[in-house]
């Protein structure tokens, strides 16, 4: 069986999936797994090695606004909350130039420090989070093997020319930029997808010049294989023909709630409420779901309110509102009638492996497309976050407690497959592989 080190970027959001399916390797019988990620995520695969590895001078350990940051980073945090409340083009268009403004995180020290890793630890293989530029140009440069796996939406594996990392492919009913907005959105990750490339270029010339110098960045993904954190909706548009996508349909592994948790939730028809770790910071939002949920007969309302309990701490005083910065969102689920979500990935695969039908509200990245695949799966209801008011979250609640189990077969699908599945036919398809060669 071969050996792995799975690299992850130091978000908690990246990391807590990575670990798992690092967690399922081990399982399925790979020789040897290590984890590498930043120092502060050590604890997260219990059982597997873990070797400090940080390609990004950003981080999230698990509430992004308490996170310790560098000056620039926390100013960026800032400015992409702030326009956040510009909508959806403003968000993105933010995203795309702070990408384009510092387009590659030290390539070398992460090739040094995989090149250490390599040295002493000798893996066959290397599984590496898509959207982790740095470390996949690293590995490339160092012609070491390595899997994609992708944390987020499908298209994240960009294929076709006019396909553009940070331009959604598919948005919800409730969102969608006017067409001067699109427009300009489409041109500027243009120019970002041009500058990044030749950030990757650059890189190559100077450092290993013999390797391939790629036709575009951000499509650079593993020939072999991707490990997709996601289902196999049928009408996701093509993915990259030259490598295996493998569908998890989710990436958890079970986890039991305390008791404290339990006595909190038991008996109760609970409606969690949590937009992730960076846009928790929107306590505007936060404010009008939990005052559009309550307007719902007989419910409990759990927010997960981030860095941001102060600012909301007045709606705590209703007793069916259970207030906290952070919130066991996995183990709670399974007691969990529906939930407001972000539209990120883990969310939508975690409430679809739970059968939890969710309102979304997206704000940024991925989270339109994955807003639009809820709706198209019937799993979810898409609302504008800068747009709903109470009254809409109350009806969008309300019509899903009124359902019964609408996305049942989506859910077995879901619950059918899963890290285990996937770790063990990634084994099978790197079987076909010929080995890598020494390095």
């Amino acid at each position: 069986m071969p050996g792995f080190v799975v690299v992850s970027p130091p978000f908690r959001s990246h990391a807590q999936p990575m670990s798992v399916f690092a967690t399922a390797l081990n399982t399925a019988g790979a020789r040897e797994v290590t984890f590498a990620c930043g120092a502060e995520f050590a604890d997260l695969a219990p059982g597997v090695p873990f070797a400090e590895l940080r390609s990004t001078r950003d981080s999230n350990s698990g509430i992004a606004e308490g996170t310790e940051q560098d000056a620039r980073s926390a100013r960026d945090l800032t400015d992409f909350l702030e326009a956040t409340k510009g909508g959806a083009a403003s968000a993105l268009l933010t995203q795309t130039r702070r990408r384009r403004a510092d387009p590659l995180a030290a390539p070398g020290q992460v090739s040094r420090t995989l090149r250490a890793l390599q040295d002493r630890l000798r893996p066959d293989w290397y599984v590496v989070d898509q959207i982790d530029y740095a470390t996949t140009l690293a590995l490339h440069a160092l012609d070491l093997p390595f899997v994609s796996y992708v944390t987020g939406h499908p298209t994240y594996l960009v294929t076709r020319d006019d396909q553009f990392f940070g331009l959604p492919q598919a948005w919800p009913s409730a969102v969608r930029p006017s067409p001067e907005e699109l427009a300009e959105l489409t041109a500027e990750v243009r120019l970002t997808d041009h500058a990044l490339t030749a950030a990757f270029t650059k890189f190559l010339r100077d450092f290993a010049p013999r390797r391939p110098m790629p036709p575009r960045a951000f499509a650079m993904t593993s020939s072999h294989a991707a490990v997709v954190n996601y289902p196999e909706l049928p009408w996701l548009p093509p993915l990259p023909a030259q490598q295996e996508q493998i569908f998890l349909g989710h990436c958890t592994a079970p986890e039991p709630l305390d008791d404290t948790w339990l006595d909190r939730v038991r008996g109760r028809r609970v409606v969690l409420v949590a937009l992730g770790t960076f846009l928790s910071a929107r306590h505007d939002v936060l404010r009008t779901v939990v005052r559009g949920a309550l307007r719902v007969p007989d419910v409990t309302v759990v927010v997960a309110a981030g860095g941001r309990v102060a600012e909301l701490a007045d709606l705590a005083a209703d007793p069916r509102v259970v207030l906290d910065s952070v919130v066991p969102q996995r183990a709670l689920l399974p007691h969990v009638a529906a939930m407001v979500h972000h539209g990120g990935n883990n969310s939508f695969t975690e409430c679809l492996q739970a059968g939890v039908p969710a309102v979304v509200l997206p704000f940024s990245s991925d989270q339109f497309c994955i807003a639009h695949d809820a709706e198209r799966a019937g799993a979810g209801v898409c609302l504008d976050p800068n747009a709903a008011a109470p009254e809409d979250v109350t009806k969008a609640l309300s019509s899903l407690l009124e359902q019964s189990h609408p996305f049942a077969a989506l859910r077995d699908a879901v619950r059918a497959s899963g890290p285990d599945r996937g770790a063990a036919r990634l084994l099978d398809v790197l079987e076909r592989v010929p080995a890598p060669r020494p390095s």
